[in-house]
């Protein structure tokens, strides 16, 4: 069953991000052509983000309690990230089609090659491609499901909480912390306002899943083209014993400038469009993060702990995973300008050797994503942002006792 529906994901015309661009175009992200189902989506989106307001505005209301204001602001954070995205991608949909065009082209172009090697390296990414797509989907939908479900498990485990909430001295803990125009501390009025926020919820997850594995996977792509690129680089010339001819060089080495020139340009524009969004998420993760394990040191209630830890480990890596993937590109740029070095370029005279030192300077590029105009997404940023998390959490702890 689960591989029946796992196969219904693929696309034979688009090998390398066939589930990714089925989430984005199930969420409404990649809008469709017909009129109709484009005015729905749009409805859809705009719903989410007016239901992200009104966890802003119960900000205000739940100011006095710090227990309130806490869960209210680990989740609407991270619902404003995610309405950013959104409506950055919907904003920027020419540029996000034109980066998924051309991986999907450059993807297929690579995977026509009769070389063994590259097809294992091509096959090996395209396997952690959906390895690491689908556990993010679970990941996720657990997070939304446990966020769900919240509710119930304190209602159920907790015998204080169950008496408190009869005798009115608490209320009714809600899915997520929202503003509605009606008393949602009655029966009717909490189940409306559950269902709601359960909307939310889940709409959001499809928001952010199909957001960030499209952003991973589009990732993935290029510290791979860059590893394919530093092969074919090496076989430039043929080998040693099998040398190619000098026309064939040529056209070998203006096709490796040729991607990489594409590459480059794409990269930037990947950057253009995700930098803003990681900039803003970077400020929102370490305060959501330090909430979070704040949350997890006064909770008494073990099962709540364990939904807070959760939680936690999601927010952790979902940052990590940006983080990871865009180093994994910086050293895969650092070291395509070995690719010519692994050549046998001293077989050919000094006048063609210095087409291949200008390619080597061209590769000398460093090919990194970014936060904003302040740092680079890579594995120290990632340590640093913990750190700093870990300042706040300390300061939050210290400020309450």
């Amino acid at each position: 069953m689960l591989k029946r529906l796992l196969h219904k994901l693929e696309d034979p015309k688009r090998p390398l991000l066939g589930p990714n661009l089925k989430a984005l175009k199930f969420w409404g992200l990649l809008l469709p052509e017909n009129f109709i189902m484009r005015q729905i989506y749009i409805l859809l989106h705009l719903s989410v983000i007016l239901f992200t307001a009104s966890e802003c505005v119960d900000v205000w209301f739940v100011k006095s309690n710090i227990t309130l204001l806490l869960n209210n602001l680990k989740i609407t954070m991270l619902a404003t990230v995610s309405v950013c995205k959104i409506s950055t991608f919907l904003f920027w949909q020419n540029d996000w089609k034109k980066i998924i065009g051309y991986v999907i082209e450059a993807d297929i172009v690579q995977r026509k090659t009769n070389d063994i090697i590259k097809q294992t390296i091509i096959k090996k990414f395209t396997k952690y491609c959906r390895k690491i797509t689908y556990m993010y989907w679970c990941l996720m939908y657990t997070t939304v499901i446990i966020v769900m479900v919240q509710p119930i498990m304190k209602y159920f485990s907790s015998p204080v909480y169950r008496e408190n909430v009869r005798n009115g001295n608490e209320t009714y803990l809600q899915v997520v912390s929202s503003w509605v125009p009606f008393d949602k501390n009655t029966i009717t009025g909490y189940l409306i306002a559950s269902v709601i926020q359960s909307y939310g919820a889940i709409y959001g997850g499809g928001w952010i899943t199909s957001y960030d594995t499209n952003a991973m996977v589009i990732m993935v792509f290029f510290r791979g083209e860059l590893e394919l690129l530093r092969r074919d680089c090496a076989n430039m010339f043929g080998t040693e014993s099998s040398p190619v001819t000098e026309q064939v060089s040529k056209e070998r080495l203006k096709d490796c400038h040729r991607r990489y020139v594409a590459l480059v340009k794409h990269a930037r524009l990947f950057d253009s469009c995700l930098s803003p969004i990681m900039l803003l998420y970077m400020f929102v993760c370490s305060v959501m993060l330090c909430v979070t394990a704040y949350q997890i040191t006064i909770e008494t209630n073990p099962m709540q702990r364990f939904l807070s830890a959760e939680y936690l480990v999601f927010g952790v890596a979902q940052l990590f995973i940006y983080c990871w993937h865009s180093n994994d590109v910086l050293y895969a740029s650092q070291d395509l300008m070995l690719g010519p070095y692994e050549s046998t370029w001293w077989m050919h005279r000094i006048s063609y050797r210095k087409n291949i030192f200008i390619l080597i300077a061209q590769f000398r590029k460093r090919i990194v994503f970014t936060a904003g105009p302040f740092t680079e997404l890579t594995v120290p940023t990632f340590i640093n942002i913990l750190k700093g998390a870990y300042s706040y959490y300390t300061l939050l702890s210290q400020s309450q006792s």
